[in-house]
Parts: structure tokens; C-alpha cells; sequence
């Protein structure tokens, strides 16, 4: 009986996916229903299996430059080292993060100009935690990705 309560849930799941993939199909893209209230960070009572689902739900939506810099650091690609993206730490979700000598690179688009507080605030929180913390822009990534890799590369081996 509580093999059949477990399917179902999944079930409703999947028909709602194929749903949207039907609306998409017909020209209606709607943005999922994502728990956000604070935009990852955390914040406002959320535990830590909803931070869980954010760094998830933020998987499946990269922005072009996450993906571009993800191709060069995923499964071991650049210099043999593991990285993780979306990765929830503490109350916050990092972009990518070498977990070993705490490295953090978070990638800001346009709208970080106007959250510059929550992200000095955000910065000196993981410095506090023992990380290094890089950060590039997006068009820095997608315009000139090989100097983004070297400077990764510098601090990965600073950190070694």
C-alpha cells in the first residue's frame, strides 16, 4: 500500500512535466513554480532540503556563461579537479566550488550591480568559512573563457 502511495506522487509529477512540455510546445512558456523567496539565499525559514531543491531547480537553468565555464570544470576536465556546481553551503548556493581547498567561483550577470550588499555581505561570510571566493562576469566568461580558465588555474594552484 505505501509502494502504490509512492508511485503516484511521481506519476502526478511526470504528467505535470509532460504538461508544460505541451504548453511549450504550442508557444506558452510559463516560468515553473520554483520555491524562491529570497532567490537561493536562504533565507526566510527555509530549511535545508528547500536549499536542497533551489541549487536543483538553478541546475536546469544555467545561464549561458554557467554553462560555457560548467563544460570546462565538470567530471574532472580541468586539471583533474572535482568541482560541484549549485552547490548549497550553509545558507547560501555557490555557483561552483572545489570543495578540497574551498574554493568558490560565483559568475554575476546584470542584476549583481544592484545586489552589490548582499554580495559583499555573502563574500565575507564564506572568507569567514575558510574559502576563496573568485568572481568573474558573465560576458568575461563567454567573451574571453581561456583567461577566466587561467585565473582559476592560478588560485587552484595558490590553494594546492
Amino acid at each position: 500500500m505505501t509502494k502504490d502511495r509512492a508511485v503516484e506522487p511521481a506519476r502526478a509529477s511526470r504528467e505535470k512535466c509532460d504538461e508544460s512540455d505541451a504548453d511549450a510546445s504550442r508557444g506558452d512558456h510559463r516560468v515553473a513554480d520554483l520555491p524562491s523567496p529570497a532567490r537561493g539565499r536562504g533565507a526566510g525559514g527555509e530549511g535545508d532540503a528547500t536549499l536542497l531543491d533551489r541549487a536543483k531547480a538553478l541546475r536546469t537553468r544555467q545561464t549561458d556563461a554557467e554553462q560555457r565555464l560548467w563544460y570546462h570544470l565538470r567530471a574532472h576536465r580541468f586539471m583533474g579537479l572535482k568541482f560541484r556546481r549549485q552547490c548549497p553551503v550553509g545558507r547560501y548556493i555557490v555557483d561552483f566550488m572545489y570543495l578540497t581547498p574551498k574554493l568558490v567561483i560565483e559568475l554575476d550577470g546584470g542584476q549583481h550591480a544592484d545586489e552589490a550588499d548582499y554580495d559583499d555581505r555573502r563574500d565575507r561570510w564564506l572568507r569567514a568559512q575558510g574559502f576563496t571566493v573568485l568572481r568573474f562576469w558573465n560576458h568575461d566568461v563567454l567573451r574571453d573563457t581561456d583567461a577566466v580558465l587561467e585565473r582559476i588555474r592560478q588560485v587552484a594552484v595558490s590553494l594546492a
